[in-house]
């Protein structure tokens, strides 16, 4: 199956009318014509059969039928990460956890941050292009840059972890995956938490956790903690 996302369209949509820009990718990149047949998402479950019912130099129209709808899944992961000095190690954790069916994502601002930036655009794109490509239907969230203090405040529902390389007294990761609660990861920078962040995540009810006994980099550590939680609970329910 070869998926395309468009945002904006509803269940009672029956034409989608593409703008200059996706028209000339549908029609000259993809080379699709008039009668071609296209799956189409809006990212919050929804599937949808489409066929090109117009073509001309700067449109194109697809008259849509609703398909089939995607629950979504009864568990959630959320990781909150540091994005990496590197922009290239951020998107391929972003398109691999994508792939893997993560559900949200938080940059995450902390202590000893390299970088304090992200271009959230470019994010959506990674994201969009990673779930097209492992024909999902359910787009991740990726919320604003957001500081260590104010996101351990936040109110969150089941399992909250902080995996961090101090020597303490620490659980395994798929030791603290329930199959029956959410779970969210914090995911520290390069140069690591600070003793601060952890003493104030774990006052907050966070689980100190080790990712085992290699070190791993902040990206590896992302996709490492999304395929543990697959292989405790989607592999569990298929």
């Amino acid at each position: 199956m070869q998926l395309f996302y468009y945002k904006g369209i509803g269940r009672d949509t029956e034409v989608l009318e593409l703008d200059k820009e996706q028209s000339r990718h549908m029609t000259k990149v993809l080379r699709k014509k008039i009668g071609d047949h296209v799956y189409i998402t809006d990212g919050k479950g929804n599937l949808f059969d489409g066929t090109i019912s117009l073509v001309t130099s700067n449109k194109c129209h697809i008259d849509l039928a609703f398909a089939k709808a995607y629950p979504k899944p009864s568990i959630n992961l959320h990781i909150a990460i540091a994005p990496t000095k590197m922009n290239d190690r951020m998107e391929w954790f972003l398109e691999k956890a994508t792939e893997m069916g993560i559900q949200k994502i938080t940059p995450l601002l902390c202590d000893h941050s390299e970088r304090k930036k992200i271009n959230a655009a470019r994010f959506e794109k990674i994201v969009v292009s990673a779930m097209q490509q492992s024909n999902q239907f359910h787009l991740p969230v990726i919320t604003s840059l957001t500081s260590f203090q104010e996101f351990i405040n936040e109110k969150k529902n089941g399992v909250k972890c902080i995996a961090h390389c101090e020597e303490s007294q620490k659980s395994y990761i798929a030791e603290n995956i329930d199959d029956g609660q959410d779970f969210t990861m914090i995911i520290g920078p390069e140069g690591d938490f600070s003793t601060r962040e952890i003493e104030m995540a774990i006052s907050k009810g966070f689980l100190p956790t080790s990712l085992g006994n290699k070190r791993l980099r902040t990206e590896t550590a992302g996709v490492y903690t999304a395929a543990i939680f697959n292989s405790k609970i989607e592999v569990k329910n298929t």
